[in-house]
C-alpha cells in the first residue's frame, strides 16, 4: 500500500479535522510486568481528528503518572509520522520498533490500536516499521488492525497475551488435495477466541512454498462463534468468488479441517454474510454442517478422487 505524504508529528496541530463529539477516552497501559494491557480514563484537551491523533501518540509515547503502569510504545521507540487515508491511519516507527520482544510488541500493537480507534474517523490502524509494513515473528504482514482484532471480554478492562500452536490446511499446488501446516508460537490476545485466530491465520494464507490457499483472495472474516460444538462461520461475498483450480471439496475442508483441529469443535457450518441458503459451487450445501474429514489431504489422492466422484 502506498503511502500518503507523512504529517509528522512536530508539525503544527492542524485545526482542520473532524469535530469529536466528547465523551470518555481511556489510553491503554501496560502493566509494570508488561504481561497485560491496563485501560486507564483520559480526559483529552483536542477535539478535532488531528489533535486527537497527535495528543493520544505523544501520550502513548510517554511515562503514566502511575509508578505500576509502563508506556505502551517504548522510550527507544519513534513515531516518525502518520498518515490517515479514509479510515485508516498509518503509522510510521523507526527501525527501533523491531526490537521490542514479541509478547511486547503484541501488547504495543494492542494498546495503540484500541487508544486509536477511539478517534471518531479512525476505525482501523496500519504498522510501517521505516518504510515496509509490519511483519510477525514469521514473516508474514500483520495488516490492518481494528478494534476487533482485540475484543475485550465483558467486564473485563486487561487482557494478557498467550501463546499456541496452529494446524491448519491448505491446498496443494494442483489444488486437488490438503496440506497440514503447523505454526507454533503463535501469540495472540486472550480476548481472541482460538477459532477467530485460526480463521484469521487460514485468510493469511500459507508459509509452506509450494502450497496455496484454498480460500478465494480477498475474502474477509465476518462472524464465527461456537455453540454446542458448532463452529458457525460467515464469511464476505468475496468467498464466492470461483477459483476453479482449487476443488470445491478443498475449499470447504481447508476450513472444517483446520476448526475442528480445536477439541471444542466437531462440526462447522459456512455462510455468506450469514447466508445459508443456496450451495458453494455445485454441491455444498451452505446450511450443512461439515464434519472433519482428513481424506483430502495431499498423498491420499486415490481416495480423493474416489470420494469426489461420490459426491
Amino acid at each position: 500500500m502506498a503511502l500518503l505524504i507523512l504529517v509528522f508529528l512536530s508539525l503544527p496541530v492542524s485545526g482542520c479535522g473532524d469535530e469529536i463529539v466528547e465523551g470518555e477516552y481511556h489510553i491503554e497501559y501496560l502493566n509494570k510486568e508488561k504481561s497485560r494491557i491496563v485501560k486507564v480514563p483520559y480526559e483529552p484537551e483536542a477535539s478535532d481528528t488531528d489533535g486527537l491523533i497527535r495528543e493520544f501518540l505523544a501520550v502513548l509515547c510517554s511515562d503514566s503518572d502511575n509508578v505500576e503502569y509502563r508506556k505502551p510504545i517504548p522510550g527507544d521507540v519513534e513515531v516518525t509520522g502518520y498518515s490517515l487515508d479514509g479510515v485508516l491511519l498509518t503509522l510510521q516507527f523507526d527501525s527501533d520498533y523491531s526490537n521490542m520482544s514479541a509478547v511486547e510488541e503484541v501488547l504495543c500493537r494492542a494498546a495503540v490500536v484500541r487508544t486509536m480507534t477511539q478517534i471518531k474517523g479512525v476505525e482501523c490502524l496500519s504498522f510501517y516499521v521505516g518504510d515496509a509494513p509490519l511483519t510477525d515473528a514469521k514473516g508474514s504482514i500483520v495488516g490492518s488492525l481494528t478494534q476487533d482484532s482485540f475484543i475485550e471480554n465483558p467486564g473485563e478492562q486487561i487482557n494478557s497475551i498467550q501463546n499456541t500452536s496452529l494446524t491448519l490446511y491448505f491446498a496443494n499446488e494442483n489444488g486437488d488435495g490438503l496440506v497440514r501446516e503447523v505454526r507454533e508460537d503463535v501469540y495472540y490476545s486472550s480476548n481472541i477466541s482460538l477459532e477467530k485466530l485460526i480463521l484469521e491465520h487460514l485468510l493469511e494464507g500459507p508459509e509452506t512454498a509450494g502450497v496455496r490457499s484454498a480460500i478465494p483472495e480477498g475474502t474477509r472474516l465476518v462472524t464465527v462463534s461456537v455453540v454446542e460444538g458448532v463452529c458457525y462461520v460467515s464469511l464476505d461475498e468475496a468467498f464466492r468468488n470461483q477459483d476453479y483450480k482449487v476443488n470445491e471439496a478443498v475449499v470447504i475442508y481447508s476450513i472444517v479441517n483446520s476448526l475442528t483441529e480445536l477439541p471444542t469443535i466437531s462440526k462447522v457450518q459456512i455462510s455468506v454474510n450469514g447466508d445459508t441458503g443456496g450451495v458453494y459451487r455445485d454441491s455444498y450445501s451452505l446450511g450443512s454442517m461439515y464434519e472433519r474429514n482428513l481424506t483430502y489431504v495431499a498423498g491420499e489422492h486415490q481416495k480423493f478422487e474416489q470420494a469426489t466422484e461420490e459426491k
